[in-house]
């Protein structure tokens, strides 16, 4: 079981994914959007409405990938935009709806803290293997059938993800450099929540000189987040997604939610082979990165129960020096694969 915490953390990085700003199970248009997103301001409020440092980051691959297929049926017409340059479009966008929603949310509740969103550059390596070895999925799932047609009239390549369907893969190089990170903390060490690092960021390479070009990636949100958050100095990372718990042996009779564990326990967990790369595999990597990168403690959990989890109710969590703890919850059925 989860334990509640004595004292709640003053300085926190929240990550939302993509469900909470472009679920699956919409069309994608604006007012539905827009919806959405007012229901993540709510599920944030008590978050926001504490005296605390918060930054929040978010998911893109829903839109960024629509983005895409938005250009490839208007190639003929309209010429299109770099990737990265898709990703800056989609980051934007997003993080305006979020902002005004987040500002909405407290208006309503008598607060006047303001939201600012940072268009966020992150460095990354040209080196980098990922850029050989395309594997994050973005837009929209589609048939074996589908995804070959696209793969033979746009040059994408397609991928099966995780037993839902196929999808248009990218290359997803690691961050190595949040560009303009002081904005970040001297924004919110003054009390303003920001919205940064929206969809990994936007993927740019640094010359000899300092000057920087955008590349045709999609960084993983949650690896920049816990980059972000051990530059920032924070303790606690916070995943939002839309599963209640993490579990192994998922989907199978013998399946266990995890309430608190350790990290060498979920190291094993993850050789183990437990965690699908399409959902939950890029969040415990996250972790595993933010923890021994110097973090206490993650928290993974379902949105609409953000402020439990951050009290010690709910989620998963998994902390950096936790001999004794590794525990694991109840046989329960999960409620879906992340985002």
């Amino acid at each position: 079981m989860t334990e509640p915490r004595p004292s709640l953390p003053r300085r926190l990085l929240v990550a939302i994914g993509g469900n909470a700003t472009h679920p699956e199970t919409i069309d994608g248009t604006s007012i539905e959007q827009k919806v959405i997103a007012a229901e993540t301001a709510e599920a944030l409020l008590p978050l926001a409405l504490m005296d605390n440092e918060l930054v929040v980051t978010h998911g893109n691959g829903p839109v960024v990938g629509k983005i895409l297929m938005r250009q490839a049926l208007t190639r003929d017409r309209i010429a299109p935009m770099p990737l990265d340059i898709c990703v800056a479009h989609s980051q934007g966008g997003i993080a305006y709806l979020l902002m005004q929603a987040m500002e909405n949310a407290l208006r309503k509740a008598d607060s006047d803290r303001h939201v600012a969103c940072l268009l966020t550059q992150v460095e990354v390596d040209i080196d980098d293997p990922a850029f050989d070895h395309p594997s994050k999925p973005v837009g929209p799932f589609f048939t074996e059938d589908e995804a070959k047609t696209l793969a033979d009239d746009f040059g994408w390549l397609m991928k099966e993800d995780s037993g839902r369907g196929w999808r248009h893969v990218v290359p997803s190089p690691k961050p190595r450099h949040i560009v303009d990170i002081s904005l970040v903390r001297v924004l919110a060490k003054r009390g303003t929540i920001v919205i940064a690092g929206g969809g990994g960021g936007i993927p740019v390479v640094r010359g000899a000189k300092g000057e920087r070009e955008g590349v045709a990636a999609v960084i993983d949100k949650d690896m920049t987040s816990a980059h972000m958050a051990n530059v920032l100095g924070i303790d606690i990372l916070m995943i939002l997604t839309a599963v209640e718990q993490v579990a192994i042996h998922f989907g199978t009779p013998q399946e266990q939610k995890l309430a608190r564990i350790g990290l060498s326990q979920i190291k094993t967990y993850r050789r183990e082979g437990h965690f699908a790369a399409g959902s939950m595999g890029p969040k415990i990597d996250a972790a595993i990165r933010f923890l021994e990168g110097g973090g206490d403690e993650v928290i993974i959990a379902n949105i609409d129960q953000a402020m439990a989890a951050l009290e010690g109710r709910a989620g998963t969590h998994i902390l950096a020096d936790a001999v004794g703890l590794d525990s694991v919850a109840s046989h329960h059925a999960a409620d879906g694969t992340g985002s």
